[in-house]
């Protein structure tokens, strides 16, 4: 019996043997490589035969090798997070198997190459690299959180300040517009004297993102030969909040509301500035007969919506001003400039996610501006004088009131179309009045209907390249005029946080009202675009580079002058090209931050008085920026300073000869090397304090510490005899002031961002 058992049990263990190597020799390998579209190996990919637990995962070199004692026909699936799934159908029998494949890479907006030519992005702007933020702009040393004097630090703005607006890439300050939310800011600085630049009027807190565009924007915007500046206001603040501003010039106040359920908020704001104090102690060149005088009130509301938000914001401002110089034509006599302004702007926006992949966006927006100028030719007891016999002098005389309306709505739709593409088109009409009163005896109304639309889509072909393909179409009816300005946009990634961006693009933009006025038989100015960038970034820096080509056409020009009246026509003509370096570093020294911005400028234009193709008076061949932050925790204090360069702009006095219908350059030269060393100090004492109510920063700012001294061109007397210098209205200016907060602390936010 025994002998029985044993035998049997050998036979079941012979048996089992005999079935195990059976399933052994009929087991089939399967392997091969995994790789991306370019070459490269995947690893980490899931590789399995689908509804079953067959499979493997592919090594560091791609590889991957499982066997399988399945037979028919499966699916073979292979995975992997960021690339799109592979699936092959296969059939098993008893022959090894080896499947190479390549792996698509899925498309993503955190991955996928943004179209940045022309433009620098900051915020909340998707995917874009941070350049300037609200705290940035507030930060400058000696930009007193004027947003166009901080975005005067990026490659590609002249250093301009004896007029208001940004002077970009050969292009006048008329050449840039301003739009928030969408629509168009039609007086987005203070009015000012002549020769003295103003600053503008909106806060950079309002803003949560902005886009400069030196150059090649969007579809969405027209009218701006050079370039855009676009802004998006903020959405809802933290929570409720009083605010409340004290230096020798400015007292302010403010209040905040968010709602219990934080879907809405309102708030407003005030703020008196008065210079007579300042100007008593820093002495100013000008003789202010009327110290300036500033009222500036806005007010907002916010609610969310379903899936989006409506934005409201209102401002009001009102000034006053009057200031004497000395008379180029004469000397003996002074000039007596005053100006009183009054300004009301409005936007409301809404923002909406629909179903099925559709965004909306609609904007409305109004605005007024009444300017009332007043201009006496004086003697030295500031008695107005009068000389009939003598033109040139008796037309310093007069009185001005201009007053532009503009009324806008804009509607842009978009909607994903596959992938990540998208395509976005909509359309916007202005109505705009211009009124013109000069001496009560030569009025003026221009009028104008214009409408545009335009559409773009975004189109990612891979994860590394993308494309922006728009147009835009337009017409004016105070131009009887139409045109269509056709743009396109490519990225390529070429590493990791680098990429190949170019850009072209047609831009039109309407003469000046100014010019208007004198004759209706004017048609668009025109400006075409090519653009070629090179971008690196990580987490804390930029590097960034840019070539550039403008040409322009149709540029409004001045055949002839007798006094008051010129002859305008489309017959100019130029071109603008160069290259811009950027760097920021946030890294490379704990608590520090700079940026290092560089533009070449080579730039001609035939326009206006021009008689040929002139480099402008209002350009610059080398401009530079040196901006450095750095924020000390023991003192809790931030000193920043900004160094700005640029050589000498040109100069010319432009003379009408008299025959002709020209103008000959009776003398010309160029000014000296721009320098100027501004410094900001910021001294936080609330940092650090838990459970604290009341916030409060103390600023203080100088602009052109060293007292350089700055020319920015020359005015001349009608025979060319007398010649001066353009100069500031002083060497420096001056803030110092405290600003409190009541429920909200900021303070962490200025160190993260190096206050």
């Amino acid at each position: 019996m025994f002998f029985k058992l044993k035998k049997m049990r050998q036979l079941i263990t012979l048996s089992l043997f005999l079935m195990a190597l059976s399933q052994l020799y009929s087991q089939v390998t399967i392997s091969g490589k995994i790789k991306d579209n370019k070459g490269k190996p995947v690893p980490g990919a899931s590789v399995s035969l689908k509804d079953t637990y067959d499979g493997a995962v592919s090594d560091s070199a791609g590889n991957y090798i499982f066997t399988t004692s399945e037979k028919g026909d499966f699916i073979f699936l292979v995975t992997n997070i960021g690339y799109k799934s592979f699936e092959q159908r296969i059939t098993i029998g008893t022959v090894a198997l080896s499947i190479d494949v390549t792996m698509k890479e899925e498309l993503s907006e955190l991955k996928a190459v943004t179209v940045i030519s022309g433009s620098f992005a900051a915020g909340d702007t998707k995917r874009a690299a941070t350049v300037l933020n609200s705290l940035d702009v507030v930060t400058v040393g000696g930009g007193n959180a004027d947003i166009t004097s901080a975005v005067r630090t990026l490659p590609g703005a002249q250093q301009i300040g004896e007029k208001e607006g940004l002077f970009v890439r050969g292009g006048t300050g008329a050449e840039t517009k301003q739009f928030i939310d969408g629509t168009l800011v039609n007086n987005p600085y203070f009015s000012s004297a002549p020769d003295l630049g103003s600053r503008g009027r909106f806060s950079p807190f309002l803003f949560k993102g902005t886009v400069f565009s030196t150059g090649g924007y969007s579809a969405l915007y027209g009218q701006a030969l050079s370039s855009a500046l676009i802004l998006e206001s903020i959405d809802l603040p933290e929570r409720s909040a009083a605010n409340l501003s004290i230096s020798p010039i400015i007292l302010g106040g403010g209040f905040q509301d968010l709602s219990k359920n934080k879907k809405a908020s309102w708030g407003v704001n005030y703020n008196y500035v008065n210079l007579v104090a300042y100007f008593n102690v820093v002495k100013q060149t000008p003789d202010y007969f009327t110290m300036p005088i500033f009222h500036n009130g806005d007010a907002n509301f916010r609610i969310k919506t379903k899936n989006g938000i409506i934005k409201y914001y209102t401002t009001f401002s009102k000034s006053d001003m009057g200031l004497r110089r000395q008379d180029v034509d004469s000397l003996v006599m002074k000039d007596a400039f005053g100006l009183k302004n009054i300004n009301w702007y409005n936007n409301i926006s809404w923002r909406e996610n629909l179903s099925k992949g559709w965004k909306m966006n609609l904007g409305a927006g109004y605005s007024t501006n009444t300017d009332n100028i007043n201009q006496q030719l004086q003697d030295q007891y500031n008695k107005q004088q009068f000389f009939p016999d003598k033109p040139w002098l008796q037309a310093k005389n007069f009185s001005l009131k201009n007053r532009q309306d503009l009324s806008q709505v804009k509607a842009v739709f978009e909607k994903r179309i596959f992938g990540i593409s998208t395509v976005r088109f909509g359309g916007e009409y202005m109505y705009s009045v211009n009124d013109n009163n000069y001496n009560d005896t030569l009025k003026s109304k221009l009028v104008d209907n214009f409408e545009s639309l335009f559409a773009e889509t975004d189109i990612y072909v891979t994860n590394d390249l993308a494309a922006k393909i728009g147009g835009r179409f337009e017409n004016s009816s105070l131009l009887g005029k139409v045109n269509f300005a056709p743009r396109i946009s490519l990225a390529y990634k070429v590493g990791n946080g680098a990429q190949v961006s170019a850009a072209y693009g047609i831009f039109y933009q309407k003469p000046e009202n100014q010019q208007l006025i004198y004759t209706r038989k004017l048609g668009y100015t025109k400006a075409t675009h090519y653009i070629l960038t090179y971008q690196k970034t990580t987490k804390d820096r930029i590097f960034r580079t840019e070539v550039f080509y403008k040409k322009y056409a149709d540029l409004v020009k001045t055949d002839a002058l007798a006094f008051n009246y010129f002859n305008y026509n489309n017959g100019g003509s130029g071109y603008a090209k160069g290259i811009e370096f950027f760097w920021r570093d946030k890294k490379s020294i704990k608590n520090f931050d700079y940026w290092i911005s560089y533009s070449y400028l080579d730039t001609k234009r035939e326009y206006l008085h021009y008689p040929q193709q002139l480099f402008p008076d209002f350009a610059a061949t080398h401009t530079a920026s040196l901006v450095t932050k750095r924020f000390f925790m023991d003192i809790k204090t931030g000193f920043n300073f900004t160094y700005s360069y640029a050589t000498g702009r040109p100069y010319y006095n432009l003379m009408y000869n008299g025959s002709g219908n020209k103008y000959i350059i009776a003398d010309q030269g160029k000014t000296k090397d721009y320098h100027s060393l501004g410094f900001s100090m910021n001294y936080v004492p609330s940092l650090g304090k838990q459970n604290a109510r009341l916030f409060w920063v103390l600023v203080a700012s100088i602009t052109n510490v060293l007292g350089n001294d700055i020319v920015y061109g020359y005015n001349y007397s009608y025979n060319g005899v007398n010649k001066m210098p353009i100069n500031p209205a002083a060497k420096r200016f001056y803030f110092i002031g405290v600003f409190f907060s009541w429920g909200v602390d900021r303070t962490e936010d200025a160190i993260n961002n190096n206050l």
